[in-house]
């Protein structure tokens, strides 16, 4: 191959590689996941109904501490507080089991509604806007949650 060839070869690369370059930057967005989450009305009524459900767990230790201060028998005190334990623990068990489904159901939405503006926008990827110290279109306010 002569001279010119080579450099047409090497040129033509150049350009190559510098087109894919830029393609692949326009194609890449993030997302502040943390915005999303904390901006979703779906998250905020979870936070509220599981608060006061936390509430409810707290009558249980007020209503447990109130039999057992009022017993006197040290038997009827060891039934009360295995009773009272074994309420709180099953319906503490049964709130971080909902909550958790919930949760999971309303990141997998968010997710979702990522992936649905990726695939509308033709981004090839979205990156956490935590994880990428430069670059990416910004798309966290496109992104519709409930």
């Amino acid at each position: 191959m002569n001279h010119s060839k080579k450099s047409f070869v090497v040129v033509f690369l150049g350009f190559f590689l510098a087109s894919c370059y830029a393609q692949a930057a326009d194609s890449i967005a993030v997302v502040d996941l943390q915005k999303i989450v904390s901006n979703s009305a779906q998250v905020k009524q979870l936070k509220l109904e599981h608060e006061k459900k936390m509430d409810e767990l707290n009558k249980i230790i007020v209503n447990a501490r109130g039999a057992i201060a009022n017993e006197t028998d040290s038997a009827k005190i060891l039934k009360l507080e295995e009773k009272y334990t074994n309420e709180f623990n099953a319906k503490k068990s049964s709130l971080e089991k909902e909550y958790n489904t919930r949760l999971n159901a309303i990141e997998k939405s968010i997710q979702d509604e990522i992936a649905k503006k990726a695939q509308k926008d033709k981004y090839d990827y979205v990156f956490a806007k935590s994880v990428v110290l430069y670059g990416g279109k910004d798309i966290t306010n496109e992104i519709n949650v409930k």
